[in-house]
This record gives C-alpha cells, structure tokens and sequence, in this order.
C-alpha cells in the first residue's frame, strides 16, 4: 500500500486522541497557530454504571476551543487536511485512510523498543532505566513507521507509570510541536531490535509472591497490582522493597477506599502467620 506523502510543513491538521494525556499536545498544536480543521476521538462512553455517556477528556478540550468533533477515522478523508496528527487514540487507523492522508504519532517509547498498546507500562515492568517518546509516520504496521524525532528520558527505581507519563507528555508536546514546525523533511527508518509492548491485563498484575521483591515493586509501580486476602481482591497502590522484601504501604480491601497497611491491618485483624496471597 502506498502513503500518502507527509508534507514538510503541514498548515491544516486533525488531531485524532482520546485520554487526558492527548490534551496538552492538542492545546499545544492550536497555540502554535496550526489550523485544526478536525478532532477525532472515542465515542462517549459511561464512566460508571448508571452515569450518562460523557465525553473524552480530548473531546471536552476540543468543544472548549471551538473545534469540530467527530468519532469516526474515515471523517477525517473530508476535513481537507494535510496531515493527521495521532496522539493516544486508543485504535488502528485503516490503510485506505493513510493511503490519502499522511499521518505522524506521538509515541512514548524509543522506538523500535516497545511498539504496541502498552509502552510506559512494559518499560517499567521489564526494569528499563530509560525510554523516551519519538514523532513516528504512522504505516500500516503497528508502529513500523519512519521517525522524525526522538527525546530520552531516565526512569528512576520508584517511578511510577501516572508519573513517567506525565514526564513524557511533558517532553514530548513540544517536541511534537517543533517537529511539525521544522523537522518533518526527513524520517529515519527505525534501528535496532524490535520489542511489542503488549496490553497489561489484570491477571498480569496480580502479585506473585514466589517472585523476586524487585519485579513485584514494578508492578505496583505500573498501577493496578493486587493480591487476595480471605478470598477476597485486596488492590496494593504503594510498596517499597525493604531486606529482601516488598513492604505494602498502602492498600485497597474490595468496596473501601485507599488506607495504609496499618489502618487495614488495625481492621482485618490478620492472624498470625495470615499473609496476602497465601
């Protein structure tokens, strides 16, 4: 399949993103004078059981700045656009949609490692002391395509994944911005070893306690880490590894809301020798 050609400096864009992470490149994009004819996003969704359908965070800031919303890839073919601009969008955009409209994506990772749903999460997990966030030519691939620029960033022993995305939204809104503005003439075809970053399902999060403290701290540190007590889900949001063991510090039983260990141990009232998990 042929692409369309990604133009060295593009004048009407659509911005196709979804989570709250897509907000500040978009904002980034229109205050940097480019003309966003088109915001494509998910389609509302319930955030709970009996809420209403609500809009994503990316569709709530583009009705704030007066922009045209659309739910639909194929609507962006008709905005008269030179370039689409994907951040966190959450789907695959069809090959006869970038047959006719070029496409470049805010990635956050270093590209070609940890191509895939889930970047920021894999990194942590695998013990990555680095990754980064690359401006990449979307190809009919999952992230296969040519990259225009790429920004390193360290990732400390406690950083936890809400804080190492934030830190790339941080780095990579204006590289974004100034790849658009300046450095779209040339892409670099990705170098090195290939490696897919997977989703993260609940069962990968789950806390194996014959495993080794450290990789149980990194799936604490992605988010949604937990482990059973009485047969019961028992969620941990924070732990240390202490003498060559993870200390939980602070926990969420089934239907309460966040406390420290010491709190739920003060209600649970754990028998000796009755530990998470066992």
């Amino acid at each position: 399949m042929a692409l369309a050609p990604v133009p060295a400096r593009p004048q009407r864009l659509v911005f196709l993103g979804t989570p709250t992470l897509a907000v500040p490149p978009l904002r980034a994009v229109v205050a940097a004078g480019f003309d966003v004819a088109l915001v494509v996003t998910r389609a509302d969704k319930r955030r709970g059981r009996r809420a209403e359908p609500s809009p994503s965070p990316v569709k709530e800031a583009a009705l704030e700045l007066g922009l045209p919303v659309a739910h639909r890839v194929d609507e962006a073919l008709g905005a008269g656009a030179d370039l689409g601009v994907v951040v966190a969008y959450g789907a695959l955009v069809k090959p006869h949609v970038l047959a006719e409209l070029a496409m470049v994506n805010l990635h956050f990772s270093l590209l070609p490692r940890w191509r895939g749903a889930a970047p920021v999460e894999r990194a942590i997990l695998a013990g990555d002391t680095e990754t980064g966030v690359c401006v990449m030519q979307i190809e009919e691939g999952l992230d296969t395509g040519p990259v225009f620029a790429c920004e390193r960033v360290p990732i400390g022993p406690t950083t936890t994944a809400d804080d190492l995305r934030a830190t790339l939204v941080d780095v990579g809104t204006p590289l974004l911005v100034d790849t658009l503005q300046h450095g779209l003439a040339t892409a670099t075809p990705q170098q090195g070893e290939a490696v897919y970053a997977a989703k993260v399902e609940p069962a990968d999060l789950e806390l194996d306690w014959t495993r080794p403290p450290e990789e149980l701290a990194r799936l604490v540190r992605v988010g949604g880490a937990w482990t059973t007590f009485r047969g019961k889900r028992l969620k941990v949001l924070a732990a240390t590894v202490a003498d060559g063991q993870l200390r939980l510090e602070v926990v969420q039983p089934e239907g309460k809301a966040p406390m420290t260990v010491t709190a739920w141990r003060n209600g649970a009232h754990p028998a000796p020798g009755e530990l998470p998990g066992v």
